[in-house]
């Protein structure tokens, strides 16, 4: 038989795949789910994942080929720019990076004179917030990045807009993993290094020693013969904050830094969430260009037209320039968490190339699609691992993606995390549902969830957990872990005996006496009945007996009676050996 061929694109998602093939999509979700993946019928995969499925349902008859498609230069990744002799100066981005509680949020209520850290859950930032001070008539940007070790994908993110890296670390307790996080991320943004030594109020400061740990991470202070700058600050006293921002700004005047506005506008996305009666609220970092309401803006696979645009308090302005964070609303849908957008000329043209972005496959979005390697390795070893399915909602789109991305990292070799379902918003009903046929748990970030909801879950035996700091979440989600691991066993040796003579055999039970060679004898005990170094049989030790008396245990050099209970017909002889040991099942931890 001729085979039929199949024209497929790079990427396609599970129910067009079915279409193509001529084959129920539930058929094609069940292969899936076969090999430890829950997919959707909207979930993409790519075409060598396609052409693992194909192979795995034995459809010998059809062959697929991938479809030539030329990504248009609309949509191609955003080269460096090259700048115009019409650039303007731009403010600098300063992104506050460090480690947890280290007093990156108070440094900027100290800049901003604001009460960010009051709002926090756990006093710890959970997504990246941007704002704007003035700072001696000069504008700078600031962006403060999470601390926490789950929050890396977002940290990264905050180094890749910046201009300048402030580094804060806690004279009290010097460099820390975040800290040393931190600053890989900031080198390899190439972004110029500040560094606010925090708490000098505190009774433990030790600025030396910090200088002395950052200088092992080759930031050399200038006062030791070193380039980096570092600025002995009090978040809590305001002690030389003027001083940082006057060493943030010459640090940043380095580089001239100048951007082009007599350009359609365009920036990264830095968040993304829904509100009721506002629809998809998107914050947004212009680099070039000037944005204003009304504009057309493509960011990946979605577009919208600009119907609100506010400054990082939400206050309304007409016009946005270079450097500045905004919060609009407008867009069809949430655009993807460090996604680039455009402002373009028309609806036609935002919505040609959002088309084009998504069949083309890119736009960053939380949902993982199914990769080739990732079906492969679910398939060889599908048999060994125990998955925990989770349904992720968190309160906006970059806790999201770091959540799912946090998940991913506390995986074992036995246990794994299954990401089902994730988005952001409030649990729905559908959520309930889909976590009650998958007999999943429905993990809540920063959420609410109503009555209803709740009434919904108890009666299908769906668990809800909601959190509003991270590691509590995490940690939760390995204790579950925890409970899927297959306990230990653990045997310990107990001693060991010749058989010296066997008074009664029946059924299951013989009655037998040796020596005890090793070890002791004691009544509750597994034996293994080894015959010239082989295994016969493993037997229970039901009673032991000292001089026709009952004896709790016999040592070594001794001799007793043994009754041992058997598992099917055995038949002991002088001169057989038995290993007492006990066998025990034993809670592991990840």
């Amino acid at each position: 038989m001729a085979q039929k061929i199949v024209v497929i694109s790079a990427t396609i998602t599970v129910g067009e795949l079915a279409a193509q093939l001529d084959i129920p999509v539930t058929r094609l979700i069940g292969e899936l789910f076969k090999n430890g993946i829950a997919a959707t019928v909207n979930q993409k995969i790519d075409f060598d994942t396609a052409q693992i499925i194909v192979d795995e349902l034995g459809l010998e008859d059809i062959e697929l080929q991938e479809k030539d498609e030329t990504v248009p230069e609309a949509i191609e990744s955003r080269k460096e720019r090259t700048l115009s002799d019409k650039a303007v100066t731009r403010p600098p981005i300063v992104a506050v990076m460090g480690h947890v509680d280290h007093g990156k949020t108070s440094l900027l209520d100290a800049i901003l004179d604001t009460k960010v850290a009051s709002g926090e859950s756990g006093g710890i930032t959970q997504h990246i917030s941007a704002y704007q001070a003035t700072h001696k008539d000069r504008v700078v940007t600031f962006l403060d990045t999470p601390g926490h070790e789950a929050f890396s994908a977002l940290r990264q993110h905050g180094a890749a807009l910046t201009d300048v890296a402030l580094i804060v670390v806690a004279a009290d307790d010097g460099v820390k993993p975040q800290t040393i996080e931190a600053i890989k991320f900031a080198r390899q943004a190439n972004a110029h290094i500040v560094v606010a030594i925090n708490k000098i109020d505190k009774p433990g400061a030790d600025v030396n020693r910090v200088k002395q740990e950052l200088s092992e991470q080759q930031l050399m202070p200038e006062e030791w013969g070193g380039d980096t700058v570092m600025v002995e600050v009090s978040a809590k006293t305001k002690e030389n904050i003027d001083k940082l921002l006057d060493m943030v700004l010459l640090v940043a005047d380095i580089d001239e830094l100048k951007a082009e506005v007599d350009v359609p506008a365009e920036g990264l996305v830095i968040e993304s969430h829904m509100e009721l009666g506002r629809g998809p609220v998107a914050s947004l970092l212009v680099e070039h260009g000037h944005l204003s309401p009304g504009q057309y803006v493509v960011a990946g696979k979605v577009y919208g037209k600009i119907r609100t645009l506010g400054d990082y308090r939400g206050d309304a302005i007409k016009d946005a320039g270079p450097s500045t964070p905004v919060v609009i609303t407008g867009f069809k849908e949430m655009p993807g968490f460090g996604d680039h957008f455009s402002a373009v000329k028309s609806e036609k043209d935002a919505k040609f190339q959002a088309e084009t972005a998504q069949r083309a496959g890119s736009g960053n979005s939380a949902n993982m699609n199914v990769t080739s390697a990732q079906l492969l390795q679910m398939i060889s070893k599908k048999a060994e691992v125990s998955f925990l399915n989770v349904v992720l909602k968190a309160d906006v789109q970059g806790s999201l993606t770091s959540l799912v991305d946090s998940l991913q990292m506390v995986n074992t070799k036995e246990v794994e995390v299954r990401v089902i379902g994730s988005g952001v918003g409030n649990i729905s009903e559908n959520d309930v549902r889909l976590a009650s046929g998958s007999e999943a748990v429905i993990y809540g970030f920063n959420i609410e969830v109503s009555s209803n909801i709740k009434r919904l879950a108890a009666r299908e035996g769906v668990s809800i957990r909601v959190f509003k700091v991270i590691y509590e979440l995490l940690d939760d989600v390995k204790e579950v872990m925890t409970a899927l691991l297959a306990p230990k066993v653990v045997e310990t040796e107990v001693g060991s005996l010749i058989v010296r003579g066997v008074f009664r055999s029946t059924k299951d039970t013989i009655i037998c006496g040796g020596e005890v060679t090793k070890g002791k004898a004691e009544p509750g005990v597994l034996g293994r009945v080894l015959r010239d170094k082989e295994q016969i049989a493993e037997v229970d030790v039901v009673s032991v007996q000292r001089q026709m008396q009952e004896a709790k245990e016999v040592f070594e050099g001794e001799m007793c009676g043994l009754q041992l209970k058997t598992h099917g017909k055995l038949l002991i002889q002088e001169g057989d050996r038995i290993e007492f040991f006990k066998r025990e099942m034993q809670t592991r931890t990840l």
